[in-house]
């Protein structure tokens, strides 16, 4: 059984950074397409990052892109989501999501297992 914590989330004034880390056991984690997602009160699940099962390719939501660097360690069995340059309206729960056979990972249907989330809350 596939497992994942995130951890990492907390109170940050805006223009902070965070680093926010998935820990993944219970799977061949080097072959799995890896995902973060952001959920706000109020509003739907949304893509952050995403990093590919094949190549390493990494793919970002607009959003974010060139504030958000998303990583793995394969030894570790851990993705990293490096948060730079926040904005209030980041404030949301982050999780991580494994693909078993995602495909580019910028969809909710493509992951197979979820954490339980961390929280992120930016102050203005």
């Amino acid at each position: 059984q596939v497992q994942l914590v995130e951890s990492g989330g907390g109170l940050v004034q805006a223009g902070g950074s965070l680093r926010l880390s998935c820990a993944a056991s219970g799977g061949i984690f080097s072959t799995y397409a890896m995902g973060w997602f952001r959920q706000a009160p109020g509003k739907e699940r949304e893509f952050v990052a995403a990093i590919s099962r094949n190549d390493g390719s990494t793919y970002y939501a607009d959003s974010v892109k060139g504030r958000v660097t998303i990583s793995r360690d394969n030894a570790k069995n851990t993705v990293y989501l490096s948060m730079n340059s926040l904005k209030p309206e980041d404030t949301a729960v982050y999780y991580c999501a494994i693909g078993i056979r995602a495909g580019r990972g910028t969809n909710w249907y493509e992951y197979d297992y979820w954490g339980r989330g961390t929280q992120v809350t930016v102050s203005s």
